[in-house]
């Protein structure tokens, strides 16, 4: 990949927020970006609307793009509430399963270990999400799946940001394991299992960072 195209751009950025380079709240100005990079504005422009369209960034108008600062308090009210709402999903995934539903369950369990094996953090952090998401799908329950998607979306940043690989690859193993509890249909094994792996992933999250850096240089470099 050309250091020119946008796509090393959005994925030089992404790397430096989730490595934890450049902290929430920081300025993104373009010409210092296009400067780094040896590049025209416009192909910063570009790569920072993808970064906003990912939630990484926020554009604010007549003052420019920022790294992303969503508050840790909503990330917990998020996962209380996924919680209460994927344990009653459990209990009726488990009551209307089938070999199909397991199937599509597994091959996505080995499409977010394979992630995980690959260090894509952002790949991974999506997969993981959606194996929830998923679920509804499974069960033929959009009104369902569109509320989950939303709530994991809201939470997704503070994950992408603050999840470990150990973290991430230990999700995928509660996965593997939630799965096989559906399939043999022992609904309290389910239900417990989900429950704390929701809890598992609040508590894993890791908010004390090493001091980051304002200078776009140095954190790229």
């Amino acid at each position: 990949m050309k250091p020119s195209t946008t796509s090393f751009i959005v994925e030089a950025l992404t790397r430096a927020i989730v490595e934890h380079r450049l902290q929430p709240g920081a300025k993104l100005a373009e010409q210092k970006l296009a400067n780094h990079f040896g590049v025209s504005r416009t192909l910063v422009r570009q790569a920072l609307f993808q970064l906003s369209q990912n939630r990484l960034v926020r554009m604010e108008p007549a003052r420019g793009a920022f790294v992303a600062a969503p508050p840790v308090n909503e990330a917990k009210q998020v996962f209380a509430v996924r919680r209460m709402l994927e344990a009653e999903m459990t209990r009726a995934f488990v009551r209307d399963v089938t070999p199909a539903k397991i199937k599509a369950l597994r091959e996505h369990v080995v499409q977010e270990k394979a992630a995980v094996a690959r260090e894509d953090v952002a790949g991974r952090t999506e997969l993981l999400g959606d194996f929830h998401v998923r679920m509804a799908e499974l069960m033929d329950n959009q009104v369902l799946a569109q509320i989950l998607g939303k709530l994991i979306a809201r939470c997704a940043l503070i994950t992408l940001m603050y999840q470990s690989t150990s973290a991430a690859e230990h999700s995928n193993d509660e996965h593997a394991e939630i799965v096989k509890a559906l399939a043999a249909r022992d609904e309290e094994r389910a239900v417990r299992l989900m429950t704390e792996h929701l809890q598992h992933v609040e508590e894993n999250l890791t908010f004390d960072r090493r001091v980051p850096t304002n200078d776009i240089s140095m954190a790229l470099s």
